[in-house]
């Protein structure tokens, strides 16, 4: 498509004139085409399934005594096909939150960059950052415009986390789940899964995860998680020592903020656990 094209066709007048600090918004009213998920006029409604999309797979998220970690194996499939092995499917939207994704891989993305250009434009518009639950919200909103192509299988579920800065330190770490209509839940169990293996990595995490625990053992219970979720869930992807691709995790603290937790940090962990469950399969 030509870049002409690609613009809103009600040119400089709508980015000169004043009105809502929503990106989304903003696109929504002036290139509505141009948001994840819209069908272009004239295409045939087909299901992600015809298409051969890919899917990503299972989010694990963790509260803990100084925040929250979220965690996700790095397999995304196409039926039975492995379609991608080193997808990411953690973002850091700001300097205090960060979504996993589960669903229809592509539009996933897409939505979670709008939404993280979102959250930039309304602290430079307003001068303050989005609250907690405003992010929340406005995620929510954006899953429900996705809900037409879901209906035809292009189905998105994000994980929300995030460090409220304005809450007691105890009850800082939130984790904020949705359905495909948009309809949000605040999860106050302190863990909580999306994707092919969550029914697993849940069993997992409701018999180790302690709210109070630290970050050394929270990252190793979210690590441990994903290696039963895909010990049982072939559309979830275990750490694969040859190529060396581990899950990617993200910690939030109101000391450092979003995280993302390095690789050499990560591996260690992984060998760690994989000795472990060598000698021990059923994690005993």
């Amino acid at each position: 498509m030509p870049f002409s094209e690609s613009r809103p066709p009600t040119g400089l007048d709508a980015y000169l004139a004043p009105g809502p600090s929503s990106f989304t918004d903003f696109v929504t009213a002036n290139a509505p085409h141009l948001l994840p998920g819209r069908v272009p006029e004239g295409l045939a409604p087909r299901s992600g399934d015809d298409l051969g999309v890919p899917h990503g797979t299972t989010i694990v998220a963790l509260v803990f005594n100084e925040g929250v970690v979220i965690a996700g194996d790095r397999r995304a499939t196409s039926g039975n096909v492995i379609a991608q092995r080193d997808i990411e499917k953690i973002f850091i939207t700001d300097g205090y939150s960060a979504v996993g994704i589960a669903g229809s891989a592509g539009i996933a993305i897409q939505m979670v960059r709008l939404f993280t250009v979102d959250l930039e434009h309304y602290e430079k518009t307003e001068g303050v950052p989005l609250s907690l639950d405003g992010k929340s919200n406005k995620l929510a909103g954006m899953v429900a415009q996705n809900l037409g192509a879901a209906m035809q299988g292009f189905v998105v579920v994000p994980l929300f986390v995030g460090y409220d800065t304005e809450a007691e330190p105890a009850k800082a770490g939130r984790i904020v789940t949705y359905d495909a209509t948009g309809g949000r839940y605040d999860e106050w169990l302190g863990y909580h899964s999306v994707g092919s293996g969550s029914v697993f990595a849940k069993s997992s995490l409701k018999k180790i995860h302690k709210t109070d625990a630290d970050l050394a053992t929270t990252v190793r219970n979210a690590i441990e998680a994903l290696y039963d979720a895909a010990d049982d869930d072939s559309a979830t992807g275990g750490p694969d020592l040859t190529r060396r691709i581990y899950p990617v995790v993200v910690s939030i603290t109101g000391a450092e903020g979003a995280v993302r937790r390095s690789e050499e940090e990560i591996e260690a962990v992984v060998r760690d656990v994989v000795a472990r469950r060598t000698e021990h399969p059923d994690g005993g």
